[in-house]
Parts: C-alpha cells; sequence; structure tokens
C-alpha cells in the first residue's frame, strides 16, 4: 500500500465509527505501545502491523492501534487484548489535531506511524502534542514511482513535505534497502539513520501441502498444475501481464490461474481473461482474509509486479514451500529471493520471459525445505525482536525466536 489511500475521501457513513475493544478512553497508559494507521484493510503493510501487535501482546506489551477509520478486514485476525481508537476523521487534512489529542492524552511510549503522506502528519501532530515518548516513520513502497509517477504528486512537494518532517522523527525504517535508497534520495536524510527492516511475513504456517479435497474445493479438480497469484487489482500489480503470460504456457501443462483480490481493474482484466477465451482457465475470487489454503495447493506462485516495496506475498509462498516466479521489480523481490537463488526473476511487463519462467519452473525440481526455511528468515518472531530492539521496547514475556 502507499499512500494513495490516504489522499482518498473515506465515506461518511464510516467516519462516525466508534472505537473497539472498550479501550480507547482509558487513562493514559505507562510502556504504550500506538501504531497509527489509515484504517484495517487487507493491505500488506495493515497485515504486517497485525502481525507485530499481536506478537507484541503475546510478550506482554500494551499496544493500540489509532486509526483514521475503525474499518477493515484484519479486526478478525487481531488479538482480543489490541484495542482500537478510531479518530473519525474522512481526509488527512483533518487529522492533525484529532491525533494531537489524542498522543497529548494518551502518552504512548512508542508511536509506529507507517506510509507517507500519513507519516508527514504524525510528525505535525506528535510535536504538537509536545513530543510525547519516541515516534517511529515507516515507508513501505517506492515513493518515486508510487507517489510521483503513479498519482502524480509533484516531486517537490514529496520532496518538502518529507525534508520538512522526517529529520524530526525519532526513527524511520524502510521496509527494504531499494526502499531505503529511494527514501534517502527524496527526503534527503543521511543513510546511516535509516534503518531497514524487513516485514514480518512468515507466521508459522505447519509444512503440510493440502489434500486433494482441498485441492477439489478451491481449485475445482485434484489434477494439473495449479497458479496463484495475490494481489490488489491495480496497475502496480500489472496482472494484465500476467494473463498474457498465462495465456503463452502450452496446452500440456493442464494449467489454472487464481488471482485473489480485489481492485478497480476488476472490469478491465475481466474483459481481457474473456477477449483471450480464458473463462474456464483464470477466476478472480476477489480478496480472501486466509490466503494459506490456496498456497498450500498451488504448484506454482507468480508475482508480476512493476514495482513493490517489500513483496510480502513471495515470502507466503515460500513459507507454504510453493516454487515462485518473479518480476525483478524495484524494490524487494531480488532480496528476498536472494537474487535468484530461491525462485526465478524475470524483466517487467515482459509475458513471454514470465511464460518462459512459467515453464521452467514446472520442468524443474524444486527443494521445498529450502524455500520454507528461506521464509523464516523473515519470521514474525524474528522481525519483531528487530523491531523491539529498535524501538528500545522491553517486554514483560521473553519469547526465544526458534531455530529452524
Amino acid at each position: 500500500m502507499t499512500g494513495q489511500m490516504l489522499r482518498e475521501e473515506l465515506s461518511p457513513a464510516h467516519a462516525s465509527g466508534t472505537s473497539s475493544h472498550g479501550r480507547s478512553g482509558r487513562p493514559a497508559r505507562t510502556g504504550l505501545v500506538c501504531i497509527l494507521l489509515p484504517d484495517l484493510r487487507g493491505g500488506g503493510a495493515e497485515r504486517l502491523h497485525v502481525n507485530l501487535a499481536n506478537d507484541w501482546v503475546a510478550r506482554g506489551l500494551d499496544v493500540q492501534f489509532a486509526v483514521m477509520c475503525n474499518r477493515g478486514d484484519l479486526h478478525g485476525a487481531m488479538d482480543p487484548g489490541i484495542g482500537v481508537h478510531d479518530l473519525r476523521v474522512s481526509r488527512l487534512r483533518s487529522l492533525l489535531f484529532p491525533l494531537a489529542r489524542y498522543l497529548r492524552r494518551t502518552q504512548p511510549s512508542v508511536t509506529l506511524a507507517a506510509m507517507w503522506p500519513l507519516t508527514c502528519v504524525a510528525i505535525a501532530a506528535w510535536r504538537l502534542a509536545g513530543r510525547p515518548g519516541r515516534l517511529v516513520v515507516s515507508d513501505h513502497s517506492q515513493l518515486s514511482i508510487s507517489a510521483v509517477r503513479e498519482m502524480n504528486v509533484p516531486r517537490w512537494l514529496l520532496r518538502q513535505t518529507m525534508r520538512h518532517t522526517y529529520p524530526h522523527a525519532t526513527g524511520v525504517i524502510a521496509v527494504s534497502n531499494g526502499v531505503k535508497q529511494d527514501l534517502c534520495a527524496i527526503a534527503g536524510l543521511d543513510p546511516a539513520i535509516v534503518r531497514v527492516i524487513y516485514n514480518p511475513t512468515a507466521v508459522g504456517i505447519p509444512n503440510a501441502r493440502g489434500d486433494a479435497d482441498a485441492r477439489i474445493r478451491l481449485w475445482g479438480r485434484d489434477g494439473g498444475n495449479n497458479i496463484l497469484s495475490v494481489g490488489t487489482l491495480k496497475r502496480q500489480k500489472d496482472h494484465a501481464t500476467l494473463i498474457d503470460a498465462f495465456a503463452r504456457l502450452p496446452a500440456g501443462l493442464d494449467a489454472r490461474l487464481t488471482i485473489l483480490g480485489e481492485g478497480h481493474l476488476r472490469p478491465d482484466l475481466e474483459k481481457q481473461i474473456r477477449s483471450l477465451d480464458l473463462g474456464d482457465r483464470v477466476r478472480l475470487p476477489g480478496f480472501v482474509l486466509d490466503p494459506y489454503p490456496w498456497y498450500q495447493t498451488a504448484d506454482l506462485f507468480v508475482l508480476s509486479s512493476r514495482w513493490e516495496g517489500f513483496g510480502n506475498v513471495l515470502v507466503e509462498a515460500l513459507e507454504c514451500g510453493v516454487p515462485v516466479v518473479s518480476t525483478d521489480c524495484q524494490s524487494g523481490p531480488a532480496e528476498i529471493l536472494d537474487g535468484g537463488r530461491f525462485g526465478r526473476l524475470v524483466p517487467v511487463q515482459d509475458p513471454a520471459a514470465m511464460a518462459a519462467a512459467m515453464c521452467s519452473s514446472f520442468a524443474g525440481k524444486h527443494d521445498t525445505g529450502l524455500l520454507r526455511r528461506r521464509a523464516q528468515d523473515f519470521s514474525v518472531a524474528a522481525i519483531s525482536d528487530e523491531y523491539l530492539h529498535y524501538l528500545d521496547l522491553k517486554p514483560s514475556i521473553t519469547e526465544e525466536t526458534p531455530n529452524v
């Protein structure tokens, strides 16, 4: 997710929602960790923060989400001990004073704010509130692409908002080395003050592959080759290239493609599927809260993105032992796949190369144990430890990262 969502006006019907878990009105608490997000929809950045929050609560920390609008599918994935405070604002420009009042009242030890331009407003509100505790911002995308090229935000505006705010934050996190390089170039930050912490994506899924019944239930059959992709139906994910590549696969592979996700490009993709006469072989089931049964019954995972910040779905696939084909986009996939050691990398927007890599993957042998072990480099426990160290948080219950 990028700042695009934050620039959209939220529905007034949602803007007056109430706080959940009944914790937003409690007095200030020593040691409170506040995570600031636009909402709790099922994006990658939102999900990773829920993963972190669940782990921190299990370790004895007091965690509360502060959201512009209390909506989203991820409530069901949260530990019931996590608070959610609804700031009840529908526009980013209305957030400054409500957020400052919230921070002044709750006095969190640490506020973790994610995704420009929410990060800039968070820094301003934190300063207005008297700088309670520490304020750490994190970015999850290539802003020079997602904001400047895709959202048509003037580069000077992006640069100025970041250069006038980010230096005041206590800390800055980037989710990949590529995002760090992009962030430093735009914001003029010293690379030494930006910490790269990968996303906590491997959640401890059992190693068992899906059985025949699961394959039939999800894919409509037990045989053949099942190809999976997961991502919002938007230009960044470039599912059009994936569908074109799929259309080039030999009929003998007996392949089916399922793309999990929802987005504004659904009509365009459905039209493309019809024009290629792929209606019985390509499916768009929509957003799925728990995609792991799909991973466990897939024979290949493909990421077709034009750009990424990290690429959570690649780790999810690796954790389930699924071979991977990914575009070598900026940035994240090459870091996760170690330059191609753990999966095939292909050029962006090249359906012929993608189709060839898919065929090669089906023809090759794969060490699923190696893929799963690579995923554990991005486990929730391991990455949570990195966050706790960087944020200088000391949980009351310590957990040791399991040896894998």
